[in-house]
């Protein structure tokens, strides 16, 4: 018998924060009764300006999640940062019902924003900002994606156009 012991190749860290935003049971109506899915929404992010949503559907909740963690990997963007902390400027966008005011904060005011818009900012590595959700829809994944559309929209002002 030889003295070598067998290695498992190192374990990568994933460099990804992530957070479940939603999970439900979906269900579709067949000839034989109803046949239950699970719909996970998860956000993802380095808290240094990626962020990314995913959303996905599976037979049990494990796989909903294991699809929805590829599907946000594949929708990763860079969300710019004004000093590492805050947003550049002030910005509102619209995704279905929902509709998103967020505004940038001095250092130390830390994140003043409710339910998922909270977790969109905190996981893009955010941490002065005010928002406010002016649309009147409860619901989670519409309130992110209003959020995502409205991190899309930031540009930082070019130092040239002075």
């Amino acid at each position: 018998m030889n003295n070598t012991t067998r290695r498992s190749p190192p374990i990568k860290k994933d460099e990804f924060k992530e957070k479940m935003l939603d999970l439900r049971r979906v269900t579709r109506v067949v000839a034989g009764g109803k046949r239950f899915r699970f719909r996970a929404t998860l956000v993802i992010g380095d808290e240094k300006g990626r962020v990314g949503i995913g959303i996905a559907k599976g037979i049990d909740v494990a796989q909903a999640v294991a699809k929805a963690k590829a599907g946000a990997k594949k929708t990763l963007f860079m969300v710019p940062l004004k000093d590492g902390r805050t947003l550049p400027h002030e910005v509102y966008a619209k995704y279905s019902a929902a509709r998103v005011l967020i505004k940038p904060a001095p250092q130390g005011h830390g994140v003043r924003a409710g339910g998922a818009v909270r977790v969109v900012l905190a996981l893009a590595g955010i941490k002065d900002a005010t928002s406010k959700c002016l649309g009147r829809t409860p619901n989670k994944l519409t309130n992110a994606l209003a959020t995502v559309a409205a991190l899309k929209k930031l540009r930082m002002k070019s130092r040239n156009a002075l």
